[in-house]
């Protein structure tokens, strides 16, 4: 056995002065922390600048406020920013100046606001827009938005013809819905440029995409991360998937370049690999542009290999082949000699620092989950870490030294919350492979029923983050202990682990879950066997659906989220193709209906028998809200105990505070119900 506590005692000491002084977390607790968006960093590496977000409940959302930090002073605290009010997306120009979206009116305009100035605003947009990004030299900003096939940002220069009467949407191919959204036809993000003069955009700004139809940004989660401008300012680099008939089987995001003054067509850099190529990101000295690739069609969780293209030559290398983890984020040093990158690994999300002469990877933090890199001109390092015992806070790594937290938002109310312990375990899981589990719990010296949390993705893992949707700490706080196994197909240990999932939905994980379960328990002998309520979603969702039919013994409840029900239903309804039929062998389900059929759970039904509560939103349509009524008829029909929760205004996951609360309300009252429960321990509430 490996196990290793991640509660430092005087990380204990600080967030819980004495025992009886503090209380356990809720969900409204989770929801009341402030939220630190990710830095950016003035072109002199002097100052920090990102978003401190809190929640209104009776609003049920929550409010952005920009703030600096001095990264020149030791002990300096955030400080909100006057005038930027309302501010968001908020960069450094490469004049030191910041530049931010604000409302005027009802949309969001562009804003530049000299550091200790007065905001100026510097557009005029006849649209809304999503983002936006500053030349290196100035002299142009980019935006994207969703937009009609205009050439330019308001379609100024475009007649349409006049709408029939009606009000049904007519499409000729998919997608027809993604993610949260009916797709609108003809409607894409593009990318438009303004040139800039008298600090005012000009124009109604020119598309850069050309002839290309497709999301720039990809949909539904792509961001700024995606586009790149060259160092002279006059070519945009962006990742695009070609729509069309096969856009819902395809991965195929390429990498593009357009001169950004739209003179000319787009030009496709990555042509020859049919997989995912993205993240485009050009080297400080404008040679080189790197971006992260997968070799193979298909498959959105393939291994992102980190490749490296001359721009001068067109010359392309793989820089991290022989590096089996898979890169997810790209931050140039400033020298141009390395690149820090961060990637899960066992239960964490490190930064690491690859040598780009020699590929040779440098692991720079341990513990947590590490995001929003940014390189400090003096060689330093400015990032987010979380873990699962608090959210995000910044910190500075300089060198060798061991990284210098810079903020903790949270300090008061963390004091205020019981501890809890997390350690890590490893056992033999199927075919004899080492599987690693997490387990968290409060300090209490009782026995404690056990919260079995199955992951999604499939390739995910529950490792040492922290989350605002799944929260192990708040779960723990409920009186429970938290367990769960990163089982074949998760991330973080290479990529024949997580490819091992494929066509296997019910096998090794399964295996994996019940080795797990059964090791975690017999090693710690606080946790309650008997006694165990097992909860997951999406893949994890399906999960339940699966032990349902195959462990019906073991649980005292189920906790099912937005899981599949009916593969054969799955195949028709959901959006992105590609997924579901790479995950049962890559084939469709007419071409193939036995790879679904073998681990549907809906085949299973007659040996249901425990408990389960089902939870489903109706703007999921990655695993559509009729999956989780047909798992709750069937489990009715029975006459089994069951629940049914449907949040008419969330999607595949639960992100409004109020929503969030009641969901863990009915998780907490659910498992009660079932496995009993400590009253001293606190509520959802």
């Amino acid at each position: 056995m490996i196990k290793r506590s991640l509660l430092l005692a005087a990380a204990a000491a600080v967030l819980a002065p004495t025992v009886t002084a503090a209380r356990p977390m809720t969900a409204t607790d989770m929801h009341m922390m402030r939220r630190l968006g990710a830095p950016e960093v003035s072109p002199d590496g002097k100052i920090a600048v990102f978003t401190l977000s809190t929640t209104d409940l009776a609003a049920n959302k929550r409010n952005n406020v920009l703030h600096s930090l001095d990264l020149t002073r030791a002990g300096a605290a955030p400080q909100p920013i006057a005038g930027a009010e309302g501010a968001h997306d908020a960069v450094f120009g490469p004049d030191g100046a910041l530049y931010f979206l604000k409302a005027v009116g009802e949309r969001d305009q562009l804003h530049r606001m000299p550091i200790g100035g007065a905001a100026q605003v510097m557009s005029d947009f006849g649209a809304d827009i999503s983002g936006f990004k500053i030349s290196p030299d100035g002299k142009r900003v980019l935006v994207w938005a969703d937009q009609r096939d205009c050439p330019d940002l308001a379609c100024a220069a475009t007649t349409f013809a006049a709408k029939e009467p009606g009000s049904g949407r007519v499409y000729d191919q998919l997608f027809v819905r993604h993610w949260d959204t009916w797709a609108e036809p003809g409607v894409k993000s593009r990318i438009y440029t303004f040139d800039v003069a008298g600090g005012k955009l000009q124009g109604f700004g020119t598309r850069v995409t050309g002839a290309l139809v497709g999301d720039t940004p990809s949909k539904p989660f792509g961001g700024g991360e995606e586009i790149s401008w060259s160092r002279d300012g006059r070519t945009v680099f962006f990742a695009l998937r070609e729509a069309g008939r096969i856009e819902p089987t395809s991965t195929n995001l390429d990498v593009f370049a357009a001169p950004a003054d739209g003179s000319g067509q787009p030009t496709n850099l990555t042509p020859d690999n049919d997989g995912t190529d993205t993240l485009p990101t050009v080297s400080p000295d404008g040679r080189t542009l790197t971006y992260v690739s997968m070799a193979r069609a298909g498959y959105e969780a393939d291994r992102q290999v980190l490749m490296l293209r001359d721009l001068a030559t067109g010359r392309v290398r793989a820089l991290t082949q022989g590096w089996d983890r898979s890169v997810g984020s790209i931050e140039w040093a400033p020298d141009n000699r390395s690149i820090l990158v961060t990637t899960g690994d066992t239960l964490e999300h490190p930064i690491f620092r690859v040598d780009v002469a020699s590929g040779r990877v440098t692991r720079l933090t341990a513990d947590g989950n590490a995001g929003n890199v940014q390189a400090l001109p003096n060689g330093g390092v400015l990032y987010t870490s979380n873990s699962i015992q608090a959210p995000d806070d910044l910190y500075l790594l300089r060198g060798r030294a061991k990284p210098v937290q810079l903020t903790a938002v949270n300090k008061t109310l963390l004091a205020e919350l019981d501890p809890v312990t997390v350690d890590r375990f490893s056992f033999a899981g199927a075919n004899g492979d080492k599987v690693w589990g997490i387990k968290v719990k409060p300090v209490v010296n009782h026995p404690l029923p056990v919260a079995f949390v199955v992951h999604g993705g499939p390739q995910g893992s529950f490792g040492n983050g922290w989350s605002y949707r799944w929260n192990p700490r708040v779960m723990a706080s409920m009186g429970m202990g938290v367990v769960s196994v990163d089982f074949h197909g998760s991330t973080g240990y290479g990529q024949a682990f997580t490819d091992s999932i494929q066509n296997d939905w019910g096998g090794k994980p399964l295996q994996d879950l019940q080795l797990g379960l059964a090791y975690a328990t017999a090693q710690d002998k606080q946790l309650q066997a008997d006694n165990a309520c097992a909860l997951g979603a999406s893949y994890g969702g399906y999960m339940m659906n699966w032990i349902a039919g195959q462990w019906p013994d073991r649980f005292k409840c189920l906790v099912q989220h937005d899981g599949v029900f009916d593969a054969r239903a799955m195949a028709y309804e959901t959006e992105e193709l590609w997924f579901d039929e790479w995950e049962h062998g890559g084939k469709t389900y007419y071409e193939d209906p036995a790879a679904f059929e073998r681990w549907n759970p809906v085949n299973h039904v007659a040996k249901w028998k425990t408990p389960m509560l089902v939870i489903t939103g109706e703007k999921d349509y990655r695993i559509p809200y009729t999956q989780g009524i047909a798992s709750f008829t069937a489990l009715q029909r029975r006459n089994i105990p069951s629940k049914l929760v449907v949040f008419p205004d969330e999607n595949h996951w639960v992100l409004k505070p109020q929503n969030s609360i009641q969901w863990y309300r009915e998780v907490q009252r659910w498992m009660k119900q079932w496995t009993g429960g400590q009253p001293t321990m606190g509520t959802a509430n």
